[in-house]
This record gives C-alpha cells, structure tokens and sequence, in this order.
C-alpha cells in the first residue's frame, strides 16, 4: 500500500492520508477547496471546487493514475443553494468521465468550507 500526502495540517491532525493506492485502486479522501500552496480558502464554492479538482487532479497524477480512470465521486456541499453555482465546475472536470456519483447536502467541520470532494479511481 501507498500513501500519499498534500502536507495540509489535517491531515496530521487527523491521522489520514490524502490518497492511498492499494494495486489498481486509488482512494482519494475528501478534499476541500484549500489551496494549498497558499493554505488560502477562495470565498466562492466555485472556486473551491476548482480548488478541490486541481488538487484531486495532481493527487491522482503522484499516484499513477489519470482523471479518466475516476469510478466514484461523492460531493458533501453544505447548501443545495450552491448546486447551481458548482454544476458547471462539476460538469467541466467530470463530464467526459462519467464517473458513479453521490451528492450529499451536509455541514463540513470549518465554516469557510462549502464543498468536499471523495473520488475512487480504477487502473485497468
């Protein structure tokens, strides 16, 4: 098994890893819109989950894997108001993927947080 870390503070705190790869499976926990050259969160949930793919995006890549091979994602937004805001972000990083999806409308653990992101990727 192979874990991988952003270096966020949560991921110390917490005791959890960013990613872990197990054979052709990557299983990438839940990402806010952190940037984390920065440890800076963008006001607007668009930009979060901009934020939440660029880093899902290179987590992927440091494993060996590709967006394309995305299975599963799980969306945790705090408002269904926002569903309208983040839909073209969503449809921009995962359209062409397709990938198994679940959205949840939920509170996150800081205010400043408006969306998280889980995928599951699959080598074939």
């Amino acid at each position: 098994m192979h874990r991988i870390s952003t270096g966020s503070p949560f991921e110390a705190s917490m005791g959890y890893s960013r990613a872990l790869v197990k054979g052709n499976w990557c299983f990438v926990s839940g990402v806010t819109g952190y940037d984390y050259t920065t440890m800076t969160m963008p006001e607007t949930a668009a930009e979060q989950a901009k934020n939440c793919f660029d880093t899902i995006f290179r987590v992927l890549d440091e494993a060996g894997f590709t967006a394309d091979d995305i299975v599963r994602v799980q969306y945790t937004v705090i408002d269904a108001i926002l569903v309208d805001e983040i839909a073209p972000i969503l449809g921009e990083a995962m359209g062409k993927i397709r990938p198994a999806a679940t959205m949840v409308i939920s509170g996150l653990i800081r205010p400043e947080m408006k969306i998280e992101i889980e995928v599951t990727a699959m080598r074939e």
